[in-house]
């Protein structure tokens, strides 16, 4: 399915998101800052991407996911885990990141700091019922299907 998104600059020196590859799933999103930006371990810090973007209808989302390179080999990953943009949203895109290991690490202006994933929103209408269906698990939760 292919669909139009609009982008815009929000500020001098933005990174217009691209895929890496033609299988990657996700855009890389660049820091939009001036200078370098340290974390500190345990930190958070919250940066600009320099973009807005246009979702088509509402029918559409955009999710901004760590990258995995970051997470696995310096700890930097999402203040939030996944970070929804809603179609109605026309405001920059910022990506709240916190450094989960025991050493600093400085982001680089225009470093690829996260990937942003358009896809489909399913918009139910809600019922509220007495009783749910049955199923073979049933109400059991965490571990109930086998070990940890």
């Amino acid at each position: 399915m292919e669909i139009n998104l609009k982008i815009k600059k929000m500020r001098e020196g933005a990174v217009i998101p691209s895929r890496a590859t033609s299988g990657s799933a996700g855009m890389d999103l660049c820091a939009c800052i001036d200078a370098p930006v340290t974390l500190e371990p345990l930190a958070r810090a919250v940066i600009p991407s320099g973009i807005a973007i246009e979702l088509p209808d509402s029918g559409c989302v955009a999710y901004i996911c760590a990258r995995s390179g970051l997470g696995i080999k310096h700890g930097i990953t999402l203040s939030n885990s996944i970070g929804v943009i809603d179609s109605d949203y026309r405001g920059e895109i910022a990506v709240g990141l916190v450094n989960l290991s025991d050493k600093a690490y400085t982001i680089a202006p225009g470093e690829r700091i996260a990937q942003m994933i358009i896809s489909p929103v399913l918009l139910p209408v809600i019922e509220e019922v007495t009783d749910l269906g049955d199923t073979e698990r049933g109400s059991g939760g965490f571990g109930s299907t086998g070990k940890l």
